[in-house]
């Protein structure tokens, strides 16, 4: 099959190559000239280990990077549309489908279904938003625009929705070895579309409603969200308590068998807060129009207070243990929101920073094993300094903060005797 996906982020880049994997031919369009020549170059714009590989692999074999110069010829050749550009929630908390409304568009303009005479032109092709998207959007919004503008959906084109089950850090793993493939079709036709893309997959696929669909990823995303938030709660309860051995109460905890050897540890453990792409606007966008529907979810709204309030609480545990002096250089060991990747959006690192330097900690110093040049970029008001290495920040640092649980930083109660605030809870 042919398929066009639209933006080549984490999400679209690895279901491009993904795709290709599966033997398809792959159009990935992406606007930012920078970031496409990147690719055609045969490069990753971001760390994501295996990803590398498969971009040498089907570069101009069967991945074509492309821009919108090139989309009226991606769409006419394509059987299905893939949406995978951002979907950011605003001060609100919606959902903003700025970008996945303009990706429709021009997919529309680009693509000739019916003559001046009304007469069909083009073939069948389904539009699959594979973007994190609120239950009851394709339904709601999405199909009632396309036939605003003179589409019959399930005539014309079908619509659908497929759902990314992505971890950072290990896209490339999860897509080839997905758990499960989730489906939100509203007609037979589409279904059968995109089953033929996974046909080669040995997982179970499973196709169900549109909103359906969309709920199963929030339900994901915000599950997770809850167990981070619960046991940051617990760890402040804990700290408040006093004389608790916080790591080895979550370590105990662990060992309940009752999770039938499901990995708890991977979120139901304390830390700084959850990060990232996904988790902060998925609970956010989740509970917002649950609102709107009507109904005020409380853990969901307590989840988000929970986390918004994270930081405070690092900040204020750091206080506490380095004392008033704010002369003495504070080195924060980790930037990227979590160990495995560059990603320094929403990371807690950035809002522990600024709640220090709010309350007059200004003289610090970060380091991350790949993140320094990413955080500097993204956090140009944040004036700190940075290391090279962890050993660099450690002698230059009066005190130590781990606030990303990177692997190299297990050791580091073994290489000095300086206070070490562990926000990760890892040592």
């Amino acid at each position: 099959m042919t398929i066009t996906v639209f933006g080549l982020g984490f999400v679209g880049l690895t279901t491009s190559l993904g795709f290709a994997e599966y033997g398809h031919t792959v159009y990935g369009v992406e606007i930012n000239p920078e970031r496409l020549n990147t690719i055609r170059n045969g490069q990753l714009p971001f760390l994501e280990p295996g990803l590398d590989d498969a971009l040498i692999r089907h570069l101009d074999n069967r991945f074509f990077p492309i821009g919108i110069d090139r989309l009226a010829e991606a769409v006419a050749a394509s059987d299905c549309i893939y949406y995978c550009v951002g979907t950011p929630y605003g001060k609100d908390g919606q959902a903003d489908l700025t970008y996945l409304f303009s990706a429709i568009d021009q997919t529309l303009e680009n693509g000739k279904w019916k003559t001046e005479e009304g007469k069909r032109e083009m073939d069948f092709k389904v539009l699959v938003v594979k973007s994190t998207i609120p239950p009851s959007t394709t339904s709601q919004k999405i199909i009632p625009y396309l036939e605003g503008k003179g589409m019959k959906v399930g005539q014309d084109l079908g619509v659908a929705n497929n759902p990314e089950f992505l971890r950072e850090g290990h896209c490339w793993d999860d897509f080839i070895h997905a758990d499960r493939i989730v489906l939100g079709v509203s007609d037979e036709r589409s279904a059968n579309v995109l089953r033929q893309i996974y046909a080669s997959v040995s997982e179970p696929v499973y196709c169900v409603s549109l909103n359906t669909g969309e709920f199963i990823k929030y339900l994901s995303n915000t599950l997770l969200a809850t167990l981070i938030s619960y046991s940051n709660e617990m760890s402040i309860v804990a700290d408040t308590i006093g004389g608790i051995d916080v790591a080895e109460a979550f370590r105990i905890l662990h060992m309940d068998k009752r999770w039938g050897g499901a990995t708890m540890s991977s979120y139901v453990y304390p830390g700084c807060g959850y990060g990232g792409y996904c988790l902060p606007k998925d609970t956010n966008a989740l509970y917002a129009v649950s609102r709107t529907a009507g109904f005020d979810p409380k853990i969901l709204k307590n989840v988000i207070q929970t986390n918004d309030n994270m930081p405070q609480a690092m900040a204020n545990k750091i206080i506490r243990a380095i004392g008033p002096d704010k002369q003495q250089v504070i080195g924060i060991l980790g930037l990227s929101f979590k160990p495995g990747s560059d990603d320094v959006r929403d990371t807690p690192s950035a809002k522990i920073i600024r709640e220090l330097m709010a309350q007059g900690y200004t003289n610090i110093c970060g380091y991350d094993p790949v993140a320094n040049a990413e955080f500097r970029r993204y956090y140009p008001d944040l004036t700190i300094t940075y290391a090279d290495t962890s050993r660099q920040l450690i002698d230059r640092a009066d005190a130590l903060v781990i606030a990303t649980a990177w692997p190299e930083f297990k050791d580091v109660r073994e290489q000095t005797s300086k206070t070490i605030i562990d926000c990760r809870y890892m040592l």
